[in-house]
């Protein structure tokens, strides 16, 4: 758009502009914390949970810098990011809605690709959001603030099975072949919080206009077209900073460990931890719902943890507080193997938290700054690419390594994906940060205002 200075948004306008990632987190985590069982449960094996996964990240390489390219060449009554966010959640709302329904595998790897390319549309502007509004200063609060925001969404959708069971007696069973009435009305509940969100942030936030609209609607004409697009995303690719360069190996080193906890997690707990042998079995429901807790824990230490990270980067730097927090979160997949004890693994899960705190925060926060400001979205939706690349690998690859190297032994594809962190860890001290104030010259505080601490108090 321009290089025009950013207003300083209070507090509350900070946390209008990140609410939708409530509803957009509380969708995701249901997706990561229930698809694997709903696939298992609708007789998939071990090895073939990562190709039933491959349409969403196939899909989001595509879909993501796309998303980004056109909402950097909108402007409208909804504004230049407001739009996506809004499309998005009505798809996703209505994938979530009817993803319990699925009555077979094709038909629910179906439904995730449909949500997953719907999330994409919602969640990627969002990393651009914060480049939109907030000066270079403020950049690490405000992902901060939509890490607080992931965190809580979380927490309440992964432990919402187990609440509706344990406090509301609903029954976590649902025969061979179905899909617990637990799971179901969490999708539910899940289509309304995402679509209720999305809606507050649209409606409280205001976008700037371009300052010379007659110019910006001149480049919407020369960029409109998917062979524009296309063009501008190769030429991007082609002209990708340095910093990018270097963050899209912790990217993927990273992300690959955090898919092996999206592929594997719940079933490992259900079945190496729990001892189930059948999906349709009770000891397996149980199994799969303690998950669930431990996956709200880690999101409720992400949730705890994103107020200590713009503290940490500032008295550090944010290339040694990812190192520090990837090295926690691979410690903890790792300390998996060892534990037989259910209650055990939320140690785990804080070291874990810690990671994807950070995971969901300071990557964006170090390359945000080296980029320039009319592409902003295509280049996070390139950064995104890094994510889903290994993704993908690990959908075509990654059942032949169940097969015959781990033998359908979930928590060695846990193991590994610490591993996976850890190599991560030691690449993101290489990454040069360009563009920006140093972290002790930023006000990266997350408390609330003395204005607004009074106003409580």
């Amino acid at each position: 758009m321009s290089d025009r200075p950013k207003k300083r948004l209070n507090f509350l306008q900070i946390i209008n502009m990140s609410v939708g990632f409530f509803g957009i987190q509380f969708g995701w985590a249901l997706q990561m914390t229930n698809m694997s069982a709903i696939f298992e449960h609708l007789g998939a094996q071990a090895d073939e949970i990562p190709i039933l996964w491959l349409a969403a990240p196939l899909t989001g390489l595509i879909v993501q810098p796309m998303v980004g390219h056109m909402s950097d060449n909108t402007w409208g009554p909804l504004g230049r990011r407001r739009p996506y966010f809004l499309f998005g959640a009505i798809l996703s709302s209505t994938a979530l809605v009817f993803m319990p329904h699925s009555s077979s595998l094709w038909m629910a790897a179906g439904g995730l690709w449909i949500l997953d390319t719907s999330n994409n549309i919602s969640m990627e502007p969002f990393r651009a959001f914060v480049g939109d509004l907030l000066p270079a200063e403020r950049r690490t609060q405000g992902f901060a603030m939509q890490s607080f925001f992931i965190g809580a969404g979380s927490v309440l959708a992964a432990a919402f099975p187990w609440l509706l069971n344990h406090l509301l007696g609903i029954t976590n069973t649902g025969g061979e072949h179905s899909i617990p009435p637990t799971i179901e009305i969490s999708f539910y509940v899940g289509a309304a919080a995402f679509l209720g969100t999305v809606l507050w942030t649209v409606l409280s936030t205001e976008e700037y206009p371009p300052e010379d609209l007659e110019a910006f609607e001149k480049q919407q004409e020369e960029q409109s077209g998917f062979g524009a697009g296309f063009s501008e995303i190769w030429s991007a690719i082609l002209e990708m900073p340095q910093t990018m360069r270097q963050l899209a190996w912790v990217q993927s080193f990273s992300w690959l460990g955090m898919y092996c906890v999206f592929l594997y997690f719940p079933p490992a707990v259900a079945r190496n931890v729990f001892g189930a042998v059948s999906e349709s079995s009770e000891l397996y429901s149980e199994g799969i719902e303690w998950a669930g807790i431990c996956i709200a824990a880690y999101n409720a230490v992400c949730l705890v943890f994103s107020f200590i990270l713009p503290k940490l980067s500032r008295f550090t730097s944010r290339q040694v507080t990812h190192c520090l927090c990837l090295i926690c979160g691979g410690i903890g997949l790792i300390s998996l193997w060892f534990i037989e004890n259910p209650y055990l693994i939320l140690l785990s899960m804080v070291g874990l938290g810690i990671a994807w705190s950070s995971l969901l925060a300071m990557p964006y926060a170090i390359l945000v700054g080296s980029l320039p400001d009319e592409r902003t979205g295509v280049y996070m939706g390139i950064f995104n690419a890094f994510i889903v690349l290994p993704e993908i690998l690990a959908s075509l690859g990654f059942g032949w390594v169940m097969r015959y190297w781990f033998n359908e032994n979930r928590m060695l594809a846990l193991v590994s994906g610490g591993i996976a962190m850890l190599i991560a860890a030691l690449l993101v001290l290489r990454v040069q940060e360009s563009g920006v104030k140093t972290p002790s010259q930023e006000d990266d505080s997350l408390e609330l205002p003395a204005t607004a601490r009074a106003v409580e108090g």
